[in-house]
Order: structure tokens, then C-alpha cells, then sequence
């Protein structure tokens, strides 16, 4: 999947820190759309156990979507932002770093995904933020609206080299069944499949006028909900970043890496009934996000 060295663009690896990845949905240390490197406890209250085999489902969902994400971003070659960065790490966010920018959020949209994001360092960590939403989401799953976000979120030479590519990942009838699917990528009847990613915060990591590098922290809801699902939606945390190229009068994905975490500390909230959670991700929308 690499666009070779000719291009001038990373090689869309979407790898993780230890050398896995996943957007649009997986991990292979333990989980890529749905979880927490190294430990991710915290001397937390102890929660009620699951069964053995509900932790075996959630755990093996994890790591294949992560594998999937991994085979799909596969490739060669350095780029853009591939490697580290300098700039703007390790400092002490002020007050500022939370605040909004005063800058309006945009209001164009490439298909249902925003776009005519600001030239500038606030652009590039709103589309960063946008673009985790869209990578991840159950569009992903389904044929037409897979390459759809594709041809949005990436710069058109990636976009080209990855097309072919995540549709044998995302159609594999094994994949598939492995996470309760159909082999059209659709739930079964009476159950409702949620891919959801949440930011809640970004960071530039490095920003060069044309070229940036962005983190986004977010939370990511998987699973099946409704009553007999065998694997529960769940929650994770994973920080990506995303690799920008100022294309065409809007910023693109070029590259991105991804790793588990940062954690929070679950509380002792009471998990709510398999319908409750099909219905509030069906009723509550997601947002539009801008710094």
C-alpha cells in the first residue's frame, strides 16, 4: 500500500507506537478500535467480573479490528510526518491550549464529513478531530460510505493507493463474523452495531505552513447492542496522529500512528441495559469539532 517515494506522501502506514494500528477500527497489542497500553489500571474499585468468555469476545474483537486496520495501512517508505516531531511536545498546556480559538467552525461538507478547514494551526486540529470521527465510524463498515470517507479524509494519492486495500479488509467474511456482522457488513436483526469515536482534545505536534502533524485523544465506543449480543459495546481510549498535507484549499490525511491511551480511571457506574445504548447512539448525534 505504499504510494512509493516518488509521491512525496508517508506511506499511510496508520501504525501504532509498538508497531501496530488502527483507525477506522483496530489494534493488535490488544485492541484498535476498541484499549489501554501497557496497564491500564489505576488501583480502581473492583468492577463486578465478567465471564471468562465475555472478556475472551471482547479482547479478540479488539485485536482484530486492529489487525484490520494494521493489513489495510500497510506499506513503505517515509514521509510526511512518518517519523517523530519536534515542536510544540513536552510543554505544560496554559489556560489557552482549552479555549476556543474564536474562529468560527466551518460549514462546508464534503459528502457528511466537514471540510474548508483554516489554513492555519486551529484548521488542522479541527480536521485532525473530524477526520478520527469519520475514520472511525460504522460508515467504515459499509461499502459505498467506506469510500466515500476515504476520498473526504485523505490526500487523493493515498485515498488511491488505500481504496482496494480497506475493502478486502473491511469485506473479509472472517473479520466480518469475527465481530457479529453479516457478510454485507450490517448487524444481525435485533441488533444494533456502533462505531463511535469521541475526541476530547487535540494537540499540534508539529506545524511547517503546508504540512502538519496533529494528536487526538478520544474515547471510541464497539460493539453490538441489543438483547443476546455476544459482544457488548465497550469503551477505549486511544491517542492518534495524523500526518496533514494542504491540498487543494483543505487539509488531508496523509499518514497517521496510533496508541493506546491515556486511560481515565472507570468509575463505579452500573452498566445500562443492551437497548438504552442502542438507542442513545441512535438519538444523540455527533458534533461537528473546532478549536
Amino acid at each position: 500500500m505504499s504510494l512509493g517515494d516518488d509521491k512525496g506522501y508517508g506511506s499511510g502506514s496508520g501504525r501504532t507506537d509498538d508497531g501496530y494500528s488502527t483507525i477506522g477500527g483496530t489494534r493488535q497489542t490488544r485492541t484498535r478500535l476498541p484499549d489501554g497500553e501497557g496497564g491500564d489500571s489505576y488501583g480502581t474499585p473492583r468492577r463486578p467480573a465478567r465471564s471468562s468468555r465475555s472478556l475472551v469476545t471482547v479482547v479478540g474483537v479488539v485485536v482484530l479490528l486492529i489487525a484490520a486496520i494494521a493489513f489495510a495501512n500497510m506499506g513503505g517508505g517515509g514521509g510526511i510526518g512518518s517519523g517523530g516531531g519536534s515542536g510544540k511536545t513536552g510543554n505544560k498546556p496554559d489556560s489557552s491550549s482549552t479555549a476556543a480559538t474564536g474562529t468560527k467552525p466551518v460549514t462546508g461538507k464534503n459528502g457528511s464529513i466537514p471540510s474548508g478547514f483554516a489554513h492555519d494551526e486551529q484548521g488542522a486540529q479541527s480536521a485532525a478531530a473530524n477526520y478520527a470521527v469519520a475514520l472511525g465510524s460504522a460508515d467504515m463498515f459499509d461499502k459505498d460510505r467506506r469510500r466515500t470517507v476515504v476520498t473526504a479524509v485523505y490526500a487523493p494519492a493515498v485515498a488511491a493507493a488505500r481504496q482496494g486495500d480497506l475493502d478486502k479488509v473491511y469485506s473479509g467474511q472472517d473479520f466480518l463474523t469475527s465481530i457479529g456482522l453479516n457478510a454485507d457488513g450490517t448487524a444481525p436483526a435485533g441488533l444494533t452495531f456502533i462505531s463511535r469515536s469521541n475526541p476530547a482534545g487535540t494537540k499540534v505536534v508539529k506545524f511547517n505552513g503546508d504540512t502538519a502533524s496533529v494528536a487526538v485523544w478520544y474515547s471510541a465506543l464497539f460493539g453490538l447492542a441489543g438483547e443476546g449480543s455476544k459482544n457488548p459495546v465497550s469503551e477505549s481510549w486511544f491517542t492518534n496522529t495524523f500526518d496533514l498535507a494542504w491540498i487543494n484549499g483543505d487539509w488531508k490525511v496523509t499518514d497517521f500512528t496510533q496508541k493506546d491511551g491515556p486511560t481515565p480511571v472507570g468509575r463505579d457506574q452500573a452498566a445500562s441495559p443492551a437497548e438504552e445504548m442502542a438507542d442513545a447512539v441512535e438519538q444523540f448525534g455527533g458534533f461537528t469539532y473546532a478549536r
